[in-house]
């Protein structure tokens, strides 16, 4: 059980403790409620940027991590789709100076031409050497667009286009952070050796005379259903042919979100699972096969992916796929290959709970998605899943008709 205070601030900010004094130590996460799908369609991959951003210096403090460092602290920051989140580690007597820095790149920050140029090159770098040169690297740039027709889940966190972070100017990046990066929108969680008292102190005077901003109302266009299959072909300088299948399932907050983990387990988690066992050891038809999905907090994909083994037809190894899929469509899963996957959540979600930016971290997000008491609650909606569950959802989800699936040819193979 893990437990925690909550209270907002007057400006909007809403501020999470969890006292863990079992450790010296103390982490301030801050969670922005902003991610890929909250960028115009034109002017994509700034949350992305913003992450480059938030360290180049803020409105009072011209270099983020050298106070930071001469506290004994670490930090770093990631940006989803859905969420941009930025944490600092130090030891508890320092906590203040994690409070004074990350309000005043909360307050403002150091906007200037010189900065984003910096940024902007070490993004546009970025893009390129991980999406555009890298063997593989575009598959999620076209399965994306490949798979959704609305949703602005169809393009990258990077950004759809490497233009779009070229020409950003400074007046979008200041209204994108103003829109964005208000207390209104943030959730700050404190975690380690603190009090709530100690926290409130703090957060009213570093954080309190913050003008709130204005809520933001999301409103994203809702992908459809999706009623008939889509598929690509592309040949490519790689190695070796490889096949992309997905798969649309439930958004994060929906019970068969649940049932879609465990499934994306059976068949694809790890040595043990199915597909591995069947098509790389059995088979020998994929040199490796995964199966995942996303965690999206709206509606996602559900993937497997595979490399194939050379002289391995794409038909073949497609086929091969499919058998498996029908295995667990028609066939219940025995109540011991369930326990199996559902222990290993467990461990899993135990293993994540030992690190207390972990902690940090999980606290913010299940606030974000409107209930932080899903920490402790999490594992009994796993707990509660039965074999019929995975059989009628595996029905539901592995339909022709709800698939997308991209053929990766290597070059001078010719597809089948």
């Amino acid at each position: 059980m893990i437990h925690f205070e909550q209270f907002v601030l007057h400006n909007g900010l809403r501020v999470i403790v969890h006292e863990d004094h079992s450790t010296p130590m103390v982490v301030l996460n801050i969670m922005y409620d902003v991610g890929a799908r909250d960028e115009h369609p034109a002017k994509t991959g700034f949350a992305h940027l913003f992450e480059h951003l938030m360290f180049g210096g803020s409105v009072n403090i011209p270099v983020y991590d050298e106070p930071l460092q001469l506290a004994g602290g670490e930090n770093n920051a990631y940006t989803t789709n859905d969420l941009t989140n930025y944490y600092c580690q130090l030891p508890a007597e320092n906590i203040e100076t994690a409070f004074w820095l990350e309000s005043d790149r909360m307050l403002s920050l150091a906007f200037g031409e010189k900065s984003l140029e910096v940024q902007r090159k070490v993004v546009s770098e970025e893009f390129k050497e991980h999406y555009l040169n890298k063997p593989y690297g575009d598959v999620w740039h076209k399965m994306r667009q490949l798979a959704f027709e609305k949703h602005p889940y169809k393009w990258m966190t990077i950004g759809a286009e490497l233009s779009h972070i070229e020409n950003a100017t400074l007046a979008d990046v200041k209204d994108f952070f103003f829109k964005h990066y208000r207390p209104v929108n943030a959730i700050l969680v404190v975690a380690g050796d603190v009090t709530v008292a100690q926290v409130k102190q703090l957060s009213e005077k570093w954080f309190g005379d913050i003008p709130s901003g204005e809520k933001y109302i999301r409103n994203i266009p809702e992908e459809p259903l999706q009623m008939l299959h889509k598929e690509l072909a592309i040949k490519a300088n790689v190695p070796i042919d490889a096949l992309y299948k997905c798969w649309h399932i439930y958004s994060r907050l929906d019970k068969r979100y649940y049932i879609a983990d465990l499934i994306t387990d059976i068949l694809g988690g790890g040595a043990s699972s199915r597909l591995f066992q069947a098509l790389v050891k059995e088979k020998q038809l994929f040199s490796n096969i995964e199966c995942y999905h996303f965690g999206t907090t709206d509606a996602g994909l559900l993937t497997i992916e595979g490399k194939l083994v050379k002289g391995v037809g794409m038909e073949t190894a497609e086929a091969a796929i499919e058998e498996e899929l029908n295995k667990i469509k028609q066939n219940l899963i025995t109540e011991k290959e369930l326990q199996k996957v559902k222990n290993k959540t467990e461990s899993l979600i135990a293993f994540e709970d030992m690190s207390l930016t972990n902690r940090a971290n999980s606290l913010a997000y299940y606030t974000l998605l409107g209930n932080t008491d899903l920490i402790n609650e999490e594992l009994g909606k796993y707990q509660s899943i039965t074999p019929q569950d995975i059989c009628n959802e595996a029905n539901i989800i592995f339909t022709n008709s709800n698939s997308s699936t991209m053929y990766y040819y290597a070059d001078g193979v010719n597809s089948e």
